[in-house]
C-alpha cells in the first residue's frame, strides 16, 4: 500500500543478453590489458572493481569474475546478485565448495577467504552499499531469494611446508 500517493517502479535493467555480453567484454579488457584496465579502488562514494579467481565446484578449473565492492575495515563486501538476475551466480557457488581464494585489486592480488554475513552484520554491510552504490532495496526485488551479502577477509597466512596457520600456538 503506498501512502505517499508516488508510484513505485522496479529499476529496469538491460536485457540478459546484453549484461552477459558486458561480462565477458570487461573479463577480455582485462585480460588484453594484462589487468591495467578494468579494475577500480572504492571511493566513499562509489564502488570498486576486483577480478575474482575462484576453482570450479565440477571441474576444478581457475574461474574469473569481475565484481563490485567496498571496504569494510580489511574485509571487501559484494553481493552474490548474479546480475539482479534469478538464481546464484557461480563464483559464489565456487566459493561456497572453495572459500580460500585470490582477488586481483588495483594494487595487486589478495588472498581472501570468503563467507556470507549473517544477522546484524549482514544488515549492516547491506546498507552500506547505500553509500557506495545503487539503490539495492530496489534491485534486489527483482529476485525472489535474498541475495547474500559475501564478506572476502584476509586470509591467514600458511607456514612454510607444514599446510597450517602460522601465528601462536593455541
Amino acid at each position: 500500500m503506498h501512502t505517499t500517493g508516488q508510484h513505485e517502479q522496479s529499476p529496469h535493467l538491460p536485457p540478459r543478453w546484453f549484461i552477459r555480453s558486458f561480462w565477458v567484454a570487461h573479463r577480455a579488457l582485462l585480460r588484453t590489458t594484462g589487468g591495467r584496465v578494468g579494475l577500480r579502488r572504492p571511493t566513499p562514494t562509489r564502488w570498486g572493481m576486483l577480478r575474482l579467481r575462484t576453482i570450479g565446484r565440477h571441474t576444478g578449473d581457475e574461474r574469473s569474475a569481475i565484481l563490485g565492492y567496498y571496504e569494510d575495515g580489511p574485509n571487501l563486501v559484494t553481493l552474490a546478485m548474479n546480475g539482479w538476475a534469478e538464481g546464484e551466480p557461480a563464483w559464489w557457488l565456487n566459493l561456497q565448495a572453495h572459500p580460500e581464494t585470490t582477488v586481483d585489486l588495483v594494487d595487486g592480488p589478495r588472498r581472501v577467504r570468503a563467507r556470507a554475513a549473517v544477522g546484524d552484520e549482514r544488515a549492516r554491510l547491506w546498507a552500506g552499499w547505500n553509500d557506495v552504490g545503487d539503490d539495492v532495496d530496489a534491485y534486489a526485488t527483482l529476485r525472489s531469494t535474498e541475495t547474500a551479502v559475501v564478506v572476502l577477509e584476509p586470509a591467514a597466512e600458511r607456514r612454510a611446508g607444514t599446510g597450517t596457520p602460522s601465528g601462536p600456538a593455541a
